[in-house]
């Protein structure tokens, strides 16, 4: 009966991550959920079927930004937790727009802590003791690794684009919410997500989409930057999993053990669309076609996940090859869902060149 009479804020539920968590939630527990999502342009609410079927199920339009607009949710609903997912998340975004990032990551942040403290400063003691906030972040805050090492939740700060940046920030705030008011938080570092309902600007669905149009497939550079890939069900587990049971002020870093370069997953998806669906021109890999790097592009990341699987017992249920195969299967299935998005206007096409 995990999470049985309570009621969990999921911001940015309508988001990639977000929506996963949502999901699992919903499926696999017994809170009330509340999605509190802007629905920018990444997010989808059909990325949650059959959601607002649930009893369990409430959607409500709103920006992390706005306090007055969340405290009249919290006045409303009561949380007994909050999971912060709301956040801008592309890179390449980043460098050609980052004030949006600015906005969002750290005035959001900053807005969500001070309605949360607000919020947890009027819960009896027994409910004070039992409230979470839980923050999600990115490896990306820690830099780019050489060709050994992990990162660990100790790994210094060294973020190197506007988006990791405005990431760092954000979580230094959620440190000092503990610290200096005492607010109940956590934290998570995760490394590249990956899986069904991935908006198409992020590198597996751009590929998938483009290989099947039978479209050159941009790599960025040689191909042989490295990213520790988590499939997003496992990490929606994670996450649950370090509400329910994680020690308040810790950080846990969440990775799949799955390092592979971005080339390899590239042609793992070539390899796997001319399975399902073969295409008369031939192989895909002769699609692939080597672009200009993005300025400040991290080498490689790589996480180390040992404190959450040793304490918390979380362990990773797909590796990259079970993963990518059922990532592909989705998109060729369920193209409806990402052609109405294509459809709407958006154009999957380039960001990012800082020109």
């Amino acid at each position: 009966m995990r999470f049985k009479g309570s009621t969990i804020f999921v911001t940015g539920g309508a988001g990639f991550i977000g929506s996963a968590v949502v999901r699992h939630l919903l499926r696999d527990t017994h809170a009330r959920v509340v999605n509190i999502d802007k629905l920018t342009y990444a997010a989808n609410l059909a990325s949650l079927p059959r959601a607002a079927e649930s009893l369990n199920y409430t959607f409500e339009k709103a920006c992390i930004c706005e306090a007055q607009n969340l405290r009249r949710l919290f006045e409303k609903y009561q949380p007994d937790a909050v999971m912060n997912l709301a956040a801008e998340s592309h890179v390449d975004r980043s460098i050609d727009g980052p004030g949006e990032f600015i906005q969002t990551n750290i005035v959001g942040t900053f807005t969500i802590l001070q309605e949360t403290l607000r919020h947890w400063r009027t819960l009896s003691p027994e409910k004070r003791d039992r409230f979470r906030f839980l923050h999600i972040s990115t490896d990306e805050v820690f830099g780019s690794l050489g060709d050994e090492g992990l990162f660990t939740e100790t790994t210094a700060y060294a973020p190197n684009s506007p988006y990791s940046a405005s990431k760092a920030s954000s979580d230094h705030l959620v440190r000092a919410w503990r610290e200096t008011y005492e607010l109940p938080t956590l934290v998570t570092n995760c490394s590249n997500n990956y899986g069904p309902y991935h908006f198409p600007e992020k590198l597996i669905p751009h590929m998938i989409i483009k290989g099947l149009a039978g479209e050159p497939l941009p790599v960025y550079g040689d191909g042989k930057n490295i990213r520790d890939w988590l499939f997003v069900e496992d990490h929606a587990k994670a996450l649950t999993l370090v509400l329910e049971r994680g020690e308040v002020g810790e950080t846990y870093n969440v990775g799949g053990r799955n390092e592979r370069t971005n080339l390899h997953v590239v042609e793992s998806i070539c390899d796997l669309l001319d399975e399902v669906v073969p295409a008369a021109a031939g192989p895909r890999r002769q699609l692939i076609n080597f672009v200009a790097d993005r300025p400040g592009h991290d080498r490689r990341y790589a996480i180390d996940a040992t404190k959450l699987e040793t304490e918390l017992g979380w362990r990773a249920e797909e590796n990259f090859e079970t993963g990518i195969a059922k990532t592909v299967r989705w998109y060729v299935d369920e193209q409806p869902w990402w052609r109405s998005i294509l459809e709407g206007g958006y154009k999957v096409e380039r960001v990012g060149l800082n020109q």
